[in-house]
């Protein structure tokens, strides 16, 4: 055990003691658990018997008498453990104080306690515990985070970030608001879904597994099916399966889409991300622009912070072409450029840039390191050039664009939305043209043609507005965290050095 810490060895060794004693440190009966401690912290009543189960938070050893602190699913109560009334199932009384609590017992483990309430000269609300049960020894140390809640400081906090992601379980045990960001995410999709529900959308699953990397520009992770011996791959995207849906029938239609792009990671990106995709059958987008600010003033509403303020989430939402911007943000008109003119464009202002870099890539790489950031109020970039839209309508009025938007909110995009195409030979057509220039210059990132998607279209799809909602963004905003990382339960990284501990 020489990998191990001092603390690990000397816990291990307790293990052991508890098992000659005859005490299951394991134990798989059922535990009746009366109450959560935010009920009886709420419903406090003097002299009632409860029995709670959670984690040992604290426990201060003081001769006879002894405090604790437990945490359980909905939070933390003082403990008073005293010599002579407190009991095992295993152990007398005095056993139980002198050798299970004090010799055997350690801060983390889980426990049972069984008691009247209570509460002290400092008016704290107190469980008088008269019998402790063992339900799962910890082996490991907990950080020992501690908070002066007088002063309102913490000292020796778990914060550090690569720890934090890869011991997620450490991390929500230690650091309560850490729990609270995942709670406010699941409140946050469930309202999302009322909201759709209410409207009567339905709420619909497709394939993950996709023989055909398609709905997206993106590079795909690749696997292999053995008994069909063809390649799939995770799905970039479930647009096109949404919208087969309408053309089969469906009038609307969402999903919460678990997507993967094996692309490169910052505080924005992750390899999988959550994405919402809606499709409303008869419907443009000047229809999705209005229904997008209803749903994102109805979800502002609900979950802002105080901290977010600065944002204003007045209606209408500004509205602002793509080239526009541009040509604010840095004062070139780029409407009428091509390639070799966009680079240069790029160069004077210190743009990423190369031969293979498509129209719609250096346009996007400008509006990106340019104009985004400006955007604090949620503002809709409208009719992006055709050649960035591949999916898209062409815009009924405007030459050369589509009739598309992106929400941008506090600097960063949050959703991207169209007035679906469903022309299958223009689709077609356009499909084979970024397919082209992908296998000339980008063969990491493609669009695919997938043909039972043509077909489908040919049946005929009826006009259509689809929109897709960053997830793990719109609970960045929500919580006011600026990485993505923050708002994933568990965030993609690389395996640790030296291997596992």
């Amino acid at each position: 055990m020489s990998y191990l810490s001092e603390q690990e060895i000397i816990r291990r060794k307790k293990l052991d003691q508890l098992k000659l004693l005859g005490i299951n440190p394991y134990p798989s009966e059922e535990y009746n658990v009366t109450s959560t401690i935010c009920n009886i912290l709420k419903n406090f009543t003097e002299k009632e018997t409860i029995s709670i189960a959670g984690r040992l938070m604290r426990l201060r050893i003081l001769g006879k008498a002894s405090f604790g602190e437990i945490k359980d699913h909905t939070g933390c109560i003082q403990i008073y453990f005293s010599k002579n009334h407190l009991d095992s199932e295993e152990m007398g009384k005095e056993d139980t104080y002198n050798i299970f609590l004090k010799k055997l017992i350690d801060i983390g483990d889980i426990i049972g306690v069984t008691g009247f309430l209570f509460k002290t000269k400092m008016n704290e609300i107190t469980i008088y515990a008269h019998k402790l049960t063992l339900l799962s020894k910890s082996i490991r140390p907990l950080p020992q985070v501690k908070v002066d809640k007088k002063n309102k400081k913490t000292y020796d906090a778990f914060s550090n970030t690569e720890q934090r992601y890869r011991m997620r379980y450490v991390d929500l045990i230690v650091n309560d608001h850490v729990k609270e960001i995942f709670l406010k995410r699941t409140r946050i999709i469930q309202e999302i879904r009322n909201f759709l529900d209410d409207k009567g959308y339905i709420e619909v699953d497709t394939p993950i597994l996709q023989s055909i990397p398609g709905g997206a520009i993106a590079r795909p992770f690749e696997t292999y099916h053995n008994t069909l011996g063809i390649p799939l791959y995770l799905r970039i995207a479930n647009e096109l399966y949404l919208k087969r849906l309408i053309i089969g029938g469906f009038h609307g239609v969402y999903e919460f889409s678990r997507n993967f792009r094996n692309e490169g990671m910052d505080r924005i990106h992750n390899p999988e991300f959550t994405v919402l995709e809606l499709y409303i059958a008869y419907k443009d987008y000047y229809w999705m622009m209005n229904f997008t600010e209803k749903l994102m003033k109805c979800i502002w509403n609900k979950f802002q912070e105080k901290e977010n303020n600065h944002i204003n989430f007045k209606t209408p939402f500004s509205r602002i072409s793509i080239l526009d911007s541009i040509k604010k943000y840095t004062g070139f008109d780029l409407e009428k450029m091509e390639k070799e003119d966009l680079r240069k464009v790029c160069q004077k202002l210190h743009i990423e840039e190369n031969v293979k870099m498509s129209k719609a890539k250096l346009i996007e790489n400008i509006f990106e390191e340019k104009c985004e950031k400006n955007y604090i109020n949620p503002t809709f970039i409208i009719d992006y050039p055709v050649e960035m839209s591949p999916l898209t309508k062409r815009h009924r009025h405007k030459k050369n664009l589509s009739e598309r938007f992106e929400l941008i909110i506090n600097g960063q995009e949050i959703a991207n939305a169209y007035s679906e195409l469903n022309d299958p030979i223009d689709q077609l057509n356009r499909l084979r043209e970024q397919m082209k220039f992908s296998e000339k210059n980008t063969k990491d990132e493609s669009m695919s043609v997938d043909q039972d998607f043509i077909r489908a279209l040919e049946f005929g799809m009826p006009p259509t507005a689809g929109i897709g909602i960053g997830i793990d963004r719109l609970v960045m905003l929500l919580t006011q965290k600026n990485s993505i990382q923050e708002v994933l339960l568990f965030p993609q990284m690389r395996p640790e050095k030296g291997g596992k501990k």
